[in-house]
């Protein structure tokens, strides 16, 4: 045995005091703030009743006058904070001993204040109404679209500027996310709050109940959004809405070409007879092509025939009412395509690309439009799998980088932002982020949206159903809200769940 170790019970007691020290060291860090641009700020805070965390609002209190703020990330610290002279037991000499000291240090962003630079600024978490004080400060005028409240700041709402949809947004979340829901709400302030006309392209028959109020709304609100609603349009291929067809020539001739799976140098016989007959403006369904003098038109139609696309109940005759007909008249303030209602996945292209080529089209006209596009992947993906989804891609690719200029915005949707063309989704200046588990696609969000702080992106994974994290032009700042009720009914619905009820077992 060593003569000169110490006993067991002077250890215990020596770390007893080691931890004691620690926890007092630790207790006693102030929550302070610095800020050398008068922007930004970096802070730290005791880990003890630490009550602050990313997306939080705090309060900056400096002689100069208090700033509210914003976290942006937080993070555990370890750092050396003191040493200390220490007796050596029976030496009569001391030692030092050093301390190790937990702490939290973040950063923020500034919202409110003169703009100087500060030191040592006591920072405490915002009340509410500090919150709701500066959120509903001066927005020039700009239509307001409150869509539910501040996640971290229970009780005030949350409103979305208006004029941000002057640019392309993309909003993604999970299933069960509430991002459907959540869609829907988006799209009943933009009706309710200003005059921008809406075309939704509308794959799961999710938002062609637009028009029907629930039983539960308040009432002041429902009877402003039942006038509003008078101008929605639901073009459907089922029982619901008015028909949604379009004709043959509403189609160019690359997309018809497409259609009929035509190349033009491996057809080049049959291609030429249909780009003449598309010039000549006939015909009006792909059936008129049998009757037409050529070969070639016959060709046609006999191609068409043995791919089933004449037989397709979307085409109308060349006197019948027609999808196009509406895009141009622009008599539709919301314009529903339920393209659930069509039988097949080929006609849910050909629509989705009519929709987008007559919206380019018209484009000169400089009329604002905005283009929801749910499940956006299927509609211009990062692989197209056939010519006529290449086509529609190729459409939105333009859309995306040009359309903002003749008035034509998008809002798209997915579950699965990889498989959106990369062209389109890096186009967009908003994001609306529900909750996603994969953390691949998450950072696929973080390299395109720069501007949504990492810390606020990496909290998408614990999200609960109807939260997110909002940035970009519509909004005043990158924000964590929770969506509030819907005004209309919820159309589509989700498989039952009821085999997953424990079976009754007799005793």
């Amino acid at each position: 045995m060593n003569p000169t170790a110490a006993p067991t019970d002077d250890i215990d007691h020596r770390l007893a005091e080691f931890r004691s020290l620690r926890e007092r060291i630790e207790a006693s860090i102030l929550p302070l703030a610095t800020s050398v641009d008068g922007r930004s700020f970096t802070f730290q805070a005791s880990l003890h009743g630490l009550d602050l965390q990313p997306g939080a609002y705090v309060v900056l209190e400096h002689a100069a006058g208090p700033r509210l703020g914003q976290v942006l990330s937080l993070a555990l610290s370890t750092e050396e904070a003191t040493a200390l002279e220490q007796p050596i037991a029976g030496a009569g000499g001391t030692t030092r001993s050093r301390v190790l000291t937990r702490l939290a240090r973040g950063a923020g962003t500034i919202l409110g204040g003169d703009g100087g630079p500060f030191h040592d600024a006591l920072a405490r978490p915002a009340a509410p109404d500090e919150v709701r004080a500066w959120l509903e400060g001066g927005n020039g005028g700009r239509a307001r679209l409150e869509v539910g409240e501040v996640a971290l700041a229970p009780g005030v709402a949350y409103v979305l500027d208006a004029a941000g949809f002057g640019r392309h947004t993309f909003m993604c979340g999970q299933s069960g996310s509430g991002k459907t829901y959540s869609l829907g709400l988006v799209l009943e302030q933009l009706l309710l709050e200003t005059e921008l006309r809406i075309v939704v392209l509308d794959p799961n028959s999710d938002y062609v109940r637009l028009a029907d109020l629930r039983a539960d709304a308040e009432p002041t609100t429902a009877a402003r959004y039942a006038d509003a609603a008078l101008g929605v349009t639901v073009r459907s291929a089922g029982d619901g809405g008015e028909r949604l067809g379009v004709r043959a020539r509403d189609l160019d001739a690359d997309q018809q070409a497409a259609l009929l799976r035509l190349d033009p140098i491996a057809d080049r016989e049959e291609y030429a007879e249909l780009a003449r007959l598309v010039a000549e403006d006939r015909p009006g369904s792909l059936p008129e092509a049998a009757g037409a003098a050529s070969g070639e038109a016959r060709q046609l139609a006999l191609r068409a025939s043995n791919l089933g696309v004449d037989r397709w109940p979307l085409w109308v005759d060349g006197r019948g009412a027609s999808l196009v007909d509406d895009l141009q008249s622009g008599d539709a303030r919301c314009l529903i395509v339920d393209l659930g209602s069509l039988g097949s996945r080929e006609e849910q292209a050909v629509v989705a690309g009519t929709v987008l080529r007559t919206l380019w089209r018209e484009r000169a006209r400089r009329e604002p439009v905005l283009v929801v596009v749910d499940e956006a992947h299927n509609v211009c993906p990062t692989d197209p799998q056939d010519a006529v989804i290449a086509l529609a891609t190729e459409d939105a690719i333009r859309i995306a980088g040009e359309g903002r200029k003749y008035g034509i915005y998008l809002l798209l949707a997915t579950q699965r932002p990889d498989k959106l063309h990369v062209n389109v989704l890096s186009q967009c200046d908003n994001l609306m982020l529900m909750r996603m588990n994969s953390t691949a696609d998450l950072d696929v969000v973080a390299e395109v949206f720069s501007f949504a702080p990492p810390g606020l992106l990496e909290r998408a994974t614990a999200f609960r159903m109807g939260e997110a994290l909002v940035a970009g032009k519509i909004c005043s700042h990158p924000a964590l809200i929770r969506f509030g009720a819907r005004l209309s009914e919820e159309a589509g619905g989700d498989v039952p769940a009821t085999w997953a009820a424990q079976r009754h077992r007799p005793a």
